[in-house]
């Protein structure tokens, strides 16, 4: 990310184009190639970095993103491209999207580049227990204003699946791996201070550590409802169609009428 000559940016993200898609050769230059272990999502997951990114960012084109888009109009796409956010994030020495500085940089960006679909899977990112620890004021804050302004802009009508994402069960052992890898065990939210503890004790504390996240799914969930200014009941009400269709297609279309911004904590215990 930080070695590429400034000339040699729009070059290298040209060539690298869009991850999910190959242009087709002339055929005197089609030779077979050894089999290469090219993971596209993983290409996409680097793009997206770029966009946090203020060296890399402007040199993006919307091209790089036009499969993905298309791929993460799906809830399958969208939950490839999480679980690949968290290996990532998991094993690379750089990490993904470490703060929210970097992520909202990131959803603004796509959103400029109108990349709506990519822009909302950070923003589910940004929403899963542990990458960013909601006892941060400042922090939370951020991302909460940055969520809603991205739904006041581009409608309401796809807000359950950001609710479904934060109750999600199905990435469940790449979050405890994140975790573990991060925080050495689970770095307890709903209490406030971050307690690390050996990695094998983490191991250990399996079926507490379950219930902690459970726990910090139900506060993430009415964190959500209180930004939008709904309780569980309106909420429902307000997004009910979105249970009929699990792939609604494009951001588009109703406004978002939310309560006046409040500093909320979590009280369960």
């Amino acid at each position: 990310m930080e070695n590429i000559p400034d000339n040699d940016l729009d070059r290298f993200l040209q060539a690298v184009g869009d991850p999910f898609q190959f242009p087709d050769l002339p055929l005197q230059d089609r030779r077979p190639v050894p089999t290469a272990d090219y993971k596209p999502m993983g290409v996409a997951v680097i793009l997206i970095e770029f966009a946090s990114s203020d060296l890399w960012r402007n040199h993006l084109r919307r091209s790089n993103f036009a499969s993905c888009e298309e791929i993460l109009s799906t809830e399958e796409g969208r939950g490839d491209a999480l679980k690949c956010m968290f290996h990532t994030a998991t094993h690379s020495r750089l990490g993904l999207l470490r703060t929210p500085a970097k992520i909202i940089a990131a959803v603004r960006r796509l959103e400029e580049l109108q990349c709506l679909n990519t822009a909302e899977v950070v923003i589910l990112w940004a929403w899963t227990a542990g990458v960013a620890d909601v006892a941060g004021y400042d922090a939370w804050g951020s991302i909460e204003h940055n969520t809603l302004n991205f739904y006041q802009t581009h409608g309401i009508r796809r807000l359950t699946i950001l609710s479904r994402h934060i109750t999600d069960t199905t990435m469940e052992s790449s979050h405890k791996l994140f975790l573990c890898t991060h925080y050495q065990g689970f770095p307890c939210r709903v209490s406030g201070v971050q307690q690390p503890v050996p990695l094998e004790e983490a191991e250990k504390r399996w079926d507490r550590w379950l219930s902690e996240v459970r726990v910090a799914q139900a506060c993430q969930l009415r964190r959500l409802y209180q930004l939008f200014g709904y309780d569980p009941m309106t909420w429902k009400e307000v997004v009910a169609v979105e249970e009929v269709d699990r792939n609604p297609g494009p951001l588009s279309g109703w406004s978002v009428t939310p309560t006046q911004f409040t500093d909320w904590a979590c009280d369960y215990p």
